[in-house]
């Protein structure tokens, strides 16, 4: 059975690629997952951000493909994620931020 992975291409207002996932991010979906990200990278100019804020679990699966692009990644991660992406090591390779708090404080 398939994990429920929501994924959006899109652009940040200032043209940069963005590649929003929703969901869990394991073995049984990693194809799409790996699949979405080099179309969004194929004639991307700058980096790719991959919004992971609304992914609730990245296994292994997801992680190497994350190492395999890391030099043209930038990582939006909630803080479900931060432990995850320090202690595998993509935090050295890559630029993670965390997830932008609102105005309104919600």
């Amino acid at each position: 059975m398939t994990t429920p992975l929501t994924l959006t291409p899109g652009r940040a207002p200032d043209g940069t690629a963005v590649l929003a996932a929703a969901g869990e991010i394991d073995m049984s979906n990693s194809q799409d997952f790996a699949a979405a990200i080099t179309a969004a990278l194929d004639g991307a100019a700058g980096p790719l951000v991959v919004d992971l804020s609304a992914v609730e679990y990245l296994d292994s699966a997801g992680l190497s493909i994350l190492f395999r692009h890391a030099e043209r990644l930038e990582l939006v991660a909630p803080p479900v994620l931060e432990p995850v992406l320090t202690l595998s090591g993509i935090a050295d390779l890559t630029t993670v931020r965390p997830v932008p708090s609102s105005a309104d404080g919600t």
